[in-house]
């Protein structure tokens, strides 16, 4: 039996994704025990009565236990997934979206990188760090399988202050495969296609059709932001990543209001125009974020209901595919973050990746890629100095290391001045008080900004 342990099983939906895709494998379900593990006692309790009530609809005999203690659930578990938002939506998520705004920097998802996905990596790298050090000693052997944001930051923070068996998960490259499937009137399974980048920012280096090769042809669709397609459950249109397939040549994996706020040429408060014509949302997690809450009520609900259906999406995750791989022998390609190590040559050593690997009874075995082109590692490596200032910050202690990196990000540096610059990092370290690790909140020896 394979003991799987959900390390921030409150995120009651990527839960029930998860749960639904191992119990879909029929050589697998029957041989699970599903540990649910949350500090939110509502939101763990809904999360237990929504993995029971799908080995149910599954017809499985996987059990299900469900705890508050992280040891527990960790004792002897074969995977561990991470899940988790230190700090939740409030106050932290809503503290790195209003705090900067006052300084006149606009965000729109905020968990990779820029101001916002550096806090986070602040606040969640520690809280992986105790995960990673609770199995060395309690699941020596587990395989730790990470879906939390900021994922570059967080795989590096914990390959230099844990080093462990590990791997990040990212569904972006799955999906964009099916949007790019349906611009061009394909089958998504029938795309052959090789993306290599870092976590959010990954490109599509190759993409074919039955040996065709697809960008001519999409390169030539939606040269007009206006023409944009709209996108996926969140309904909104995909402007920038067409442009920048226009200015690049390749396509990225990211969200366009995602990307936007990865680079400084769209997402500019001085600049209405460019948010107006490349049709951006600004705050769009904040909003994503009350829609979820809402839906989780309404969830919760619907629940205390027996009779009420429970819907089991196939949602496609590679951690389920990764385990199912582990545990039968059965071969498949994944993508996964891993410190780089040289599997992009022309990207730094220690800076987490994002590169196909293949999966199988042997383990995980991520593909040398080589060389990307020159333009797409120079794009790359603006993203990659924040992340790793902020990690440098998380070793050394050092607010300097905060404040540098917060320099280098582009967007805040697009936007704000030095003095700005300080005064925010000061202001946002001292709003998230305790969720910030103690020596980053020391200033000349005592607390405070």
């Amino acid at each position: 039996m394979a003991a799987i342990a959900f390390v921030g099983a409150g995120s009651t939906v990527f839960a029930r994704n998860l749960v639904g895709d191992l119990l879909a494998f029929d050589d697998l379900r029957d041989g699970l025990e599903l540990r649910l593990h949350d500090i939110d006692e509502s939101r763990l309790a809904t999360s237990e009565i929504v993995t029971r009530r799908i080995v149910e609809a599954r017809g499985a005999a996987a059990r299900v236990s469900a705890t508050t203690d992280l040891r527990t659930a960790l004792d002897g578990a074969d995977y561990v997934i991470t899940l988790f938002q230190v700090g939740g939506y409030e106050p932290a998520t809503v503290i790195d979206f209003d705090l900067p705004e006052r300084y006149g920097l606009d965000q729109t998802i905020a968990d990779t990188i820029g101001i916002g996905g550096i806090m986070r990596g602040l606040r969640t790298v520690p809280a992986l760090v105790e995960v990673a050090e609770a199995m060395k000693e309690l699941c020596p052997d587990g395989l730790l399988l990470n879906y939390t944001n900021p994922m570059a930051i967080n795989m590096w923070g914990l390959a230099e202050l844990c080093p462990t068996k590990a791997y990040g998960l990212c569904h972006s490259v799955p999906l964009t495969a099916a949007h790019l499937a349906s611009d061009l009137g394909v089958a998504v399974d029938d795309l052959d296609y090789q993306v290599a980048g870092i976590n959010h920012m990954s490109f599509f280096l190759r993409l074919e059709h039955r040996g065709r090769d697809l960008y001519p042809e999409l390169r030539r669709l939606h040269t007009d932001p206006a023409e944009s397609p709209v996108r996926g459950e969140w309904g909104l249109p995909d402007a920038v990543r067409y442009e920048m397939l226009r200015r690049l040549g390749y396509f990225v994996t990211e969200s366009s209001e995602h990307f936007a706020e990865y680079t400084p040429y769209f997402l500019r408060r001085q600049r209405p125009d460019l948010v107006e014509r490349f049709q951006i949302p600004v705050r769009e997690y904040v909003r994503r974020c009350e829609l979820q809450i809402a839906e989780w009520d309404d969830l919760r609900t619907r629940l205390e209901d027996p009779d009420s259906p429970v819907d089991v999406p196939d949602s496609g995750e590679f951690a389920p595919q990764i385990i199912h791989s582990l545990e039968t022998g059965t071969d498949r390609r994944v993508y996964v973050n891993v410190r780089n190590g040289g599997l992009i040559d022309n990207l730094p050593e220690a800076c987490i990746v994002e590169v196909p690997a293949t999966v199988s009874g042997a383990g995980v075995s991520p593909d040398p890629v080589g060389r990307i082109p020159a333009h797409l590692a120079a794009l790359i490596r603006t993203n990659i100095a924040p992340q790793e200032l902020t990690v440098e910050a998380l070793k050394s202690g050092s607010r300097e290391s905060v404040y540098h990196a917060a320099m280098l990000d582009p967007r805040t540096a697009a936007e704000l001045d030095l003095d700005q610059i300080w005064s925010l990092v000061d202001a946002l370290v001292e709003a998230h008080g305790e969720f910030i690790p103690q020596p980053l909140r020391l200033v000349n020896g005592s607390i405070g900004g």
